[in-house]
């Protein structure tokens, strides 16, 4: 049975592994097991489930195979979980795999040959398939078909090799990474915005009531404030309030208990983390607040350079706090503030000085 390796994660990469449809979980797996299974399930991103649904029971009508399904975004939106959801909404089992395990064509070859009529692949980050193995895809997607080469030189043999109809879906979290061949093939594109801090009250207490989490009103509100728009992070957090809370309080999870939860954990009150924290301070007091180039910025924090440019900048970004410009990033004037310093006066944000100005 596929299980997450962060019990309610909304998204996820790995190996190749496969699930078989309306699979139900033992009790023990219930941690596991915080991923919605249904589209009436699924909190949030209104628009693209409501497109999603038209895809899937139209198909459902005709008796067709449902296009294929591109989602895009950030990290932890749901992704993976809208993957899961349309094998169940299908009845149909799902392959997954990731684009980095695809190195070969015959990798992806023996995956398809395998995949049974309506089967459901899932290419977790499928930017970053091998080229090889990408324009083999191109022809599986429309005419599910591959040809398989036998020998080498002049003597080489094409084989056409039929296969199952089926549907691919892929996730990235780069869309701009993806070759237009390959994009253009999904019958289906979504992009995953983030969400609410109401949707990701709603996420909250859906996973705390599948956990039994004692969750005040106040409680989910302040976890959902701190979780950056990210269904991911909201369980994550959820699950280390429950540890403070069941170890240093009476298991109750209300705002105080939230507060000096998340607090023990390095979560601030904009839901900033240790490293989004050492990225503008790195910014700030080693370079005076930018520009820099990601690299460098990368280097001064002692991560890769992918980890701050897909985990850390999306939501700096859209706190207001970092600005990407062509000569690199630069530190706005709330990111000062939140650090408790004066920002100089031609940081982003802060008001130029006037003529007036005494």
């Amino acid at each position: 049975m596929y299980q997450d390796d962060a019990a309610g994660d909304w998204g996820g990469d790995g190996a190749e592994v496969s699930l078989a449809p309306h699979q139900e979980p033992a009790e023990r797996d219930v941690e596991m097991t915080l991923r919605p299974r249904r589209l009436s399930e699924f909190v949030g991103q209104a628009r693209v489930r409501e497109q999603l649904e038209l895809v899937l029971h139209g198909a459902l009508k005709r008796g067709d195979q449902p296009d294929h399904v591109l989602f895009s975004g950030p990290p932890g939106l749901g992704k993976t979980s809208l993957a899961m959801i349309i094998a169940a909404e299908l009845g149909a089992s799902i392959r997954v795999t990731s684009g980095p395990a695809l190195e070969r064509p015959g990798d992806l070859a023996a995956m398809l040959s395998n995949l049974a009529e309506g089967d459901v692949l899932f290419i977790d980050e499928i930017h970053r398939i091998a080229r090889p193995a990408e324009e083999m895809l191109y022809l599986a997607m429309e005419d599910y078909r591959v040809d398989i080469v036998v020998g080498k030189g002049p003597g080489a043999t094409s084989i056409p090799l039929e296969l199952a109809p089926f549907t691919l879906v892929g996730a990235t979290t780069r869309s701009g990474a993806l070759t237009g061949p390959l994009r253009d093939r999904f019958g289906f594109t979504a992009h995953m915005e983030f969400y609410s801090a109401e949707e990701l009250e709603q996420v909250v207490r859906r996973s705390a009531g599948i956990l039994g989490v004692d969750l005040r009103d106040d409680g989910a509100a302040e976890i959902a404030r701190r979780s950056r728009g990210t269904p991911r992070i909201a369980n994550r957090l959820l699950r280390r309030v429950r540890d403070f809370a069941d170890v240093r309080a009476d298991g109750a999870v209300t705002r105080d208990i939230a507060r000096a939860a998340l607090e023990v954990y390095d979560v601030d009150e904009q839901g900033l983390d240790r490293l989004d924290r050492a990225v503008l301070g790195a910014l700030i007091r080693s370079f005076h607040g930018g520009p820099v180039g990601i690299s460098t910025l990368a280097v001064a924090v002692g991560e890769e350079p992918t980890t701050v440019e897909e985990v850390c900048e999306p939501y700096l970004v859209r706190a207001g706090m970092l600005a990407r410009t062509p000569r690199g990033r630069v530190a706005t004037a709330a990111a000062w503030h939140h650090l408790g310093l004066t920002p100089p006066q031609h940081a982003p944000g802060e008001r130029p000085p006037s003529l007036f100005d005494e």
